[in-house]
């Protein structure tokens, strides 16, 4: 067993509904953080940590201070933080990589972890199928209109994107339940098992934490959030864990795969 563990979480939609409603889902998180703190070896963040966020040269969202704060403490510590952008913090451009240290991924990546391959996506518009939401992601994906909305004061543009984000969202709670192969994560895992092995595909956005098995020796997970689940995974070389966080308790083994 490796003395150092990697370490994934997503879907924590701070900011949702307010920055004063989701500080105790930050402080929660940023206690989970301070758990992992004696033998993470690397974070990864898979997208959605903001449920809104937008970067302006010299302006960034209010708020998150204690977040940030435990990031840039990680990262001058030597431990590699990696954030991925999901369809709800999309905008996010030089900030967290100048400020913080931290490597920001907006496309799926492909790792190596202690002779394992992994790759790591945020998950929405994967996969066939969906072309509205294609269309969509395509159009806020757009310099163009990134550059324009960058005109707008941030007065009025911040609070305008929180307010069309929370009502996007028709509840607090996530109910959306893992449809297996009915899923395009899936089927794009499936077509990239066609051409290349890979042990995990490790996904966000979904909100259902799972561990749902592709072949003998290659697993989808779904990492969950922190709305409802306080969910995470960690790899450790010989065991691959979806774990729930509970506060001054053990965490919680929710499954598990040992390689």
């Amino acid at each position: 067993m490796t003395n150092k563990k990697i370490y994934f979480a997503s879907d924590l939609h701070l900011g949702l509904p307010t920055l004063s409603e989701s500080l105790p889902r930050e402080k929660l998180f940023n206690s989970w953080l301070d758990s992992i703190s004696e033998d993470v070896g690397e974070l990864y963040l898979l997208g959605d940590i903001f449920d809104f966020w937008f970067e302006y040269r010299r302006v960034v969202p209010k708020g998150y201070t204690r977040f940030l704060g435990r990031i840039a403490e990680m990262v001058d510590r030597g431990i590699p933080v990696h954030f991925f952008t999901g369809n709800h913090d999309v905008w996010m451009f030089d900030y967290f990589p100048k400020e913080l240290g931290v490597e920001v991924h907006r496309k799926p990546i492909f790792k190596e972890f202690y002779g394992k391959k992994f790759l790591l996506a945020h998950g929405d518009g994967l996969g066939p199928g969906d072309p509205g939401y294609k269309l969509l992601k395509g159009v806020f994906t757009s310099p163009t209109l990134q550059w324009m909305f960058s005109k707008i004061h941030p007065n009025f543009s911040l609070w305008f994107g929180n307010q069309w984000s929370v009502s996007s969202r028709y509840s607090k709670e996530i109910t959306h339940v893992f449809r297996g192969e009915n899923e395009q994560i899936t089927k794009f895992s499936r077509i990239t098992l066609e051409k290349e092995h890979y042990d995990f595909f490790i996904y966000g956005h979904w909100h259902s934490p799972i561990i749902y098995p592709l072949e003998k020796e290659s697993n989808l997970v779904v990492l969950g959030d922190w709305l409802v689940s306080n969910t995470y995974s960690v790899w450790d070389g010989e065991s691959f864990k979806l774990m729930r966080y509970k506060q001054n308790e053990p965490d919680e083994v929710i499954d598990s795969v040992k390689l």
